[in-house]
């Protein structure tokens, strides 16, 4: 609970003042981490409803939900699951092309 906390507050944070948010117009990528067996769908379903406020262009696919996150990362917190790092480049992927189509103030661009 500490965690999603600190993400809601940074994310209210940056929102500020209103009518001037660092979020406006950005394009945004969802992903999660968990030791349980649904990957944070659930989480990610609720986060998934602050970008309309913000005005934030959230990417919708690869969503990247990772269960049983202890099987996946090393003590030091390195990611050894290749099919899970694979997923998470695929998004990252898709998030810099997305960017690109968006543009800098979040006007699209022709492609």
């Amino acid at each position: 609970m500490v965690r999603v906390r600190c993400i809601e507050n940074a994310i209210d944070w940056a929102s500020r003042p209103h009518g001037d948010s660092a979020w406006n117009g950005k394009p945004a990528a969802i992903m999660g981490a968990t030791t349980g067996a649904i990957g944070t769908a659930r989480a990610q379903l609720h986060l998934r409803q602050i970008p309309v406020y913000l005005n934030v262009f959230p990417i919708n696919q690869p969503e990247v939900m990772i269960s049983h996150a202890m099987d996946r990362f090393d003590q030091e917190g390195n990611l050894t699951d290749v099919p899970t790092r694979e997923h998470i480049i695929g998004l990252l992927q898709n998030l810099v092309d997305w960017a690109g189509r968006i543009g800098p103030n979040g006007n699209m661009q022709n492609t």
